[in-house]
């Protein structure tokens, strides 16, 4: 029997100022989004140090909001004031987060995603109490923009340039021409930079969300790459249409409905030699080792949107930090593949490997 004991005023002392730096940072990351949004991180990072008036002229907003909003990115420590001009400078330290449009540290996307995040909100603690979930049709445009704008950071950064790279069997393959499929390929930007990359290779994206499914065909046409890369509507869980040398999917089997079944369809569509590609969350499946602000944010986004997708269709509800390395080689294994390879990658986001049939 655990016997009760008297809180420890310290303690309780410091929970509480570390519930008010949680809070505050809600606040900072609305404003951020705010300021996303509007441009005027990128408008200081182009035009430098502004006062509130020269902002609100330079970017066609209220001067009280500008003020107001300077003010609070000020006091979060985004921006720099100077009492004397009363300009705000944004630091050149900071211009890889908020305004380095596609950059490999641009958090612009995952700002656009948390206003979203809270717009179902109700619906979520609904789920709490009657089960189920919320759809992918529920969050809106701008949660696809947000994670199209965030993805895409990985894919022109790392894509060609990194995780390739570390699997030379894919690397050649793609270089001498391979029939690829990318399924769950939302807006399509994972394909589009392949192919620009290795212009011998075909390729085919499938989403089961139409909107994204149109999004990318428009995209890899504004590209120039429409003759290579075709997108198509599709629950692949039923699934492909045609064999392939390479199959990928980058931070998607965690959100299926049907994560096995998935990787079933993946397997009987690869060719007896063909290599399935997958990137997912880097977690443990030991829950004391993923404790920090990552495991706290992957948790977040899991009971936002992860795991209450999948459930909203019936599904296992795996969550952002239910695919993690013990779990991919069980499920691979059970899929059919004979080996995974886990490719050496220096990632706080994601784990990459290689799994053959």
């Amino acid at each position: 029997m655990t016997v009760p004991r008297d809180p420890d005023p310290k303690k309780t002392e410091e929970f509480i100022h570390k519930v008010l730096g949680d809070t505050s940072a809600t606040m900072t990351t609305l404003l951020a989004a705010i300021g996303d949004r509007l441009g005027l991180f990128k408008d200081l990072a182009a035009k430098g140090p502004a006062t509130s008036a020269e902002l609100a002229a330079r970017t066609g907003i209220n001067e009280r909001y500008a003020r107001e909003w300077q003010g609070g990115m000020m006091t979060a420590g985004y921006l720099q004031y100077d009492p004397k001009s009363r300009r705000f400078t944004l630091p050149p330290e900071h211009v890889p987060a908020l305004a380095q449009e596609g950059g490999p540290f641009f958090f612009g996307g995952v700002l656009e995603m948390f206003p979203p995040l809270i717009g179902v909100l109700d619906q979520v603690t609904d789920s709490f109490r009657k089960g189920g979930g919320v759809p992918p049709s529920a969050y809106g445009e701008r949660w696809w923009d947000g994670m199209e704008r965030f993805t895409r950071g990985w894919f022109d950064n790392l894509l060609t340039e990194q995780w390739i790279p570390a699997m030379p069997d894919v690397k050649t393959r793609l270089e001498k021409g391979a029939a690829v499929a990318d399924v769950g390929c939302g807006r399509g930007r994972a394909l589009i930079k392949m192919a620009q990359t290795y212009p011998v290779s075909r390729f085919a994206g499938y989403d089961a969300y139409l909107p994204n499914v149109e999004r990318a065909s428009a995209n890899a046409a504004a590209a120039g790459v429409a003759g290579r890369v075709s997108f198509h509507h599709l629950d692949v869980v039923k699934g492909l249409p045609q064999q392939h040398d390479i199959i990928t999917t980058f931070d998607v089997v965690h959100d299926a409905v049907d994560p096995l079944g998935l990787l079933r369809a993946i397997r009987k569509a690869l060719r007896p030699d063909g290599i399935y590609v997958c990137l997912d969350i880097n977690c443990s499946d030991k829950l004391e080792e993923n404790a920090g602000p990552l495991g706290a944010l992957f948790h977040g986004f899991s009971v936002l949107y992860c795991m209450t997708t999948s459930l909203a269709g019936g599904g296992a509800g795996l969550g952002t930090v239910g695919f993690h390395e013990r779990k991919v080689r069980e499920m691979c294994a059970e899929a059919g593949f004979k080996s995974v390879r886990r490719v050496p990658l220096e990632n706080p986001f994601n784990n990459l490997y290689e799994a053959r049939p």
